[in-house]
């Protein structure tokens, strides 16, 4: 079949639009003056992959500059389920299935190029994938959020270990410029040669790293505090909002110099310089308290426009980024191909795409094509209640 016939006849419009609050106030921008990207559900991303294949839970994804998608998933939890390792184990206990290999790479039609990874001689491996980059030099980063994970690792593209920065079992806490504490994810200034990690899952900071010498260069907490690892108690909207990171698990970094933080259990976003001077902050859907509604950061090509992972309502938020201004999301909860169940990774392509990895059971990655602007397709909310 045609693949424009495909997308025409199959394609599901998932932009749903709401209007949430920032920092308790209702959005103040009409609707019929806001024009917001559109975009289709892509059923032929990605084209089959070998049929004995299983995916897990998707820890990362990038495109990098050849507008290649990288996708880190987790075949760890896989190989110890007879559903989806049968074919692996010895003896065999079925023909399906083998866990694939946790670093998958596709081209712009969605056929895989490349797979590999695992766990090597001369670098440790993270028990729990989590975090995907690939830098304008062609050096892949992972992160992990195991237990005992606290160490990033740099390789090629096509598999050959590069460098280590950190060491599992390690981690000092947030004052440790030697090792990290559950990194979540990370992102490369190449011409600075800096790798920014949100450093989050025990840890509370962005750590700054040199690419090339892998030493430490610098480090923030929230609103540019010096970190602190202290018990913030649980989150609470109507509190005054905390000095600190609950879990930065995300970090982005736009042309113009400024270093976005996905404070995922704060529901918020935070902006800074790159040495770390707060900004400013803004609040995405602020009175969810399962897991938190930030948790994943992409721009769109021109950068107007910042997409957000929520995973616990199961959308993607659109935000002006200039104000961190909620304008639309697309996604609903769903098992069906076009819905959202519980996204987690996100990237975007050079022409505005937008991939969207999910956790937990949902165990795939989707592509929503880019369709032009158009208006707002949901009506504004009021604020939520208390």
């Amino acid at each position: 079949m045609n693949r424009t016939h495909v997308l025409s006849s199959a394609a599901i419009v998932l932009a749903v639009g709401a209007m949430w609050t920032l920092g308790g106030s209702v959005l103040g921008q009409s609707q019929q003056n806001v024009q917001v990207p559109k975009f289709q559900y892509d059923p032929t991303f990605p084209q089959p992959l070998p049929e004995k294949w299983a995916i897990g839970a998707i820890g990362g994804m990038a495109v990098d500059s050849h507008d290649h998608i990288w996708v880190l998933h987790r075949p760890s939890p896989l190989e110890k389920n007879e559903r989806f390792a049968g074919a692996a184990m010895t003896p065999p206990r079925a023909e399906c299935c083998i866990p694939a290999p946790p670093v998958l790479e596709f081209d712009q039609d969605g056929k895989l190029l490349a797979s590999w990874g695992g766990s090597g001689q001369s670098y440790e491996w993270p028990a729990i994938e989590h975090g995907i980059f690939v830098d304008a030099k062609d050096n892949v980063w992972l992160a992990g959020n195991g237990d005992k994970d606290a160490q990033v690792l740099k390789f090629t593209t096509h598999g050959k270990f590069l460098a280590q920065f950190g060491h599992q079992g390690k981690s000092g806490g947030s004052s440790d410029t030697q090792n990290l504490g559950g990194p979540a994810n990370l992102t490369v200034d190449s011409v600075n040669n800096e790798l920014y990690v949100a450093d989050g899952y025990r840890n509370r900071r962005v750590i700054v790293i040199d690419t090339e010498k892998l030493t430490f260069k610098r480090m923030w907490g929230a609103y540019g505090n010096k970190p602190d690892d202290k018990d913030l108690g649980p989150y609470n909207p109507d509190a005054p909002p905390v000095q600190q990171f609950r879990l930065p698990h995300n970090v982005a970094l736009s042309k113009d110099g400024f270093v976005y933080v996905a404070d995922r259990v704060n529901d918020r976003i935070q902006v800074f310089r790159g040495d770390g001077t707060f900004v400013r902050e803004g609040f995405v859907a602020p009175r969810t308290l399962l897991a938190g509604s930030a948790s994943g950061l992409a721009f769109s090509p021109d950068q107007r426009f910042l997409y957000v992972i929520d995973g616990a309502n199961h959308h993607v938020w659109i935000l002006l980024r200039e104000t961190l201004q909620v304008v639309d999301h697309i996604g609903q909860q769903g098992i069906f191909g076009g819905s959202l169940n519980v996204p987690h990774a996100l990237a975007v392509d050079s022409k505005g795409n937008i991939y969207v990895g999910e956790n937990f059971d949902g165990r795939r990655f989707q592509r929503f094509v880019y369709k032009g602007m158009g208006a707002p397709t949901g009506k504004t909310l009021p604020p939520p209640k208390p």
